[in-house]
């Protein structure tokens, strides 16, 4: 057995998958023998009450009143449920009316390495003066870095304003065709026609969560939580020049102080503009530093400072393995 889970390892298969392998080889097969029931329609029943519902007085009846009409004339087949049963066991049941489907929007999934690869942009309200008043916040943001790239407070939402904010940050970041993908919900402003059209003239690849799915632009939403949650952000806003007023400085300090924890406490600055890897090793010598003076407070190992993570994802896939991914290798040994 240990020689088993040490080839999983080395095969990089999960244990668990080899004990589902091994359960299942251990059952006996299970094979399906359907009784019919006594109280059942014989086949040449069934085929009859099948011709009955297709005749032409009653193809274009429901089966309650074709039922009622046959026992008006002393006739009983089946129950208004068993026609029903034979009629959908025939492909014969179907609904009449014209019904919207709505199509099957795939999960988006995007992946980032490195800084503009990916930007997710939203738009969130501000609270105005008086009641149903807002001011409206546009951020634009790499998933990467968390670097904001790009904002503005406006009235309205406007697809007009999206195109000139969107246009005005891939100018100051430098970005080239084929090398972004932009990813927002399905607001107005995002699926308007002349910001496909910009996206199209800048090379830019578009995605969309899916409609009524609200984690599948988690970086925005996580963006906003944060600033909304500031204590000095204020429940209300006087003015659209007061949200601009208060919104610049919140963003510098996002953007060069704020020590994000999904970046293991680098900002989102030092992450885009490439000083991690120097920041990262100042850090690991003042923790050498500290355990050279006191290694008996570190139980374990010397510390070292933790490493942002090498890829940002929206809707990482789940790796399944199945009993197919069991290698040759491991197959004898498992049963």
């Amino acid at each position: 057995m240990i020689g088993v889970f040490a080839a999983c390892e080395a095969l990089d298969v999960p244990r668990a998958t080899v004990y589902r392998h091994r359960a299942a080889a251990r059952l006996p097969a299970k094979v399906a023998t359907p009784r019919a029931s006594p109280r059942a329609l014989a086949v040449d029943e069934r085929n009859h009450v099948l011709a009955v519902l297709a005749q032409p007085e009653h193809a274009d009846r429901a089966v309650a009143q074709v039922y009622a009409s046959l026992l008006d004339r002393s006739i009983y087949l089946c129950s208004i449920r068993t026609m029903y049963r034979i009629l959908n066991a025939n492909g014969a049941v179907r609904e009449r009316r014209d019904q919207l489907r709505h199509p099957n929007y795939k999960k988006p999934e995007l992946l980032a390495t490195r800084p503009n690869q990916v930007w997710s942009w939203d738009i969130t309200k501000l609270l105005g003066p008086a009641k149903w008043t807002y001011f409206y916040l546009y951020v634009l943001m790499d998933i990467f870095s968390r670097y904001v790239v790009g904002w503005m407070v406006a009235s309205c939402e406007s697809a007009q304003l999206a195109r000139t904010l969107i246009a005005e940050a891939c100018g100051r970041q430098g970005i080239q065709e084929g090398q972004l993908t932009i990813h927002a919900d399905r607001g107005s402003p995002m699926i308007a026609k002349s910001t496909t059209l910009l996206f199209a003239d800048l090379g830019i690849v578009k995605s969309h969560s899916r409609p009524h799915v609200s984690d599948d632009n988690p970086f925005s939403e996580g963006l906003f939580k944060t600033l909304k949650y500031r204590p000095d952000f204020p429940d209300r806003f006087g003015s659209q020049q007061h949200a601009r007023t208060h919104c610049q400085p919140l963003f510098h300090w996002y953007n060069e102080e704020h020590h994000h924890s999904s970046l293991a406490l680098l900002t989102p600055s030092d992450i885009h503009h490439g000083r991690g890897g120097d920041i990262l090793a100042a850090r690991d010598l003042v923790l050498a530093d500290a355990f050279a003076a006191n290694p008996e407070r570190f139980v374990r190992r010397a510390p070292v400072a933790p490493r942002p993570p090498a890829a940002a994802w929206i809707n990482r896939p789940v790796q399944v393995h199945q009993l197919a991914d069991i290698p040759a290798e491991l197959s004898s040994a498992v049963q």
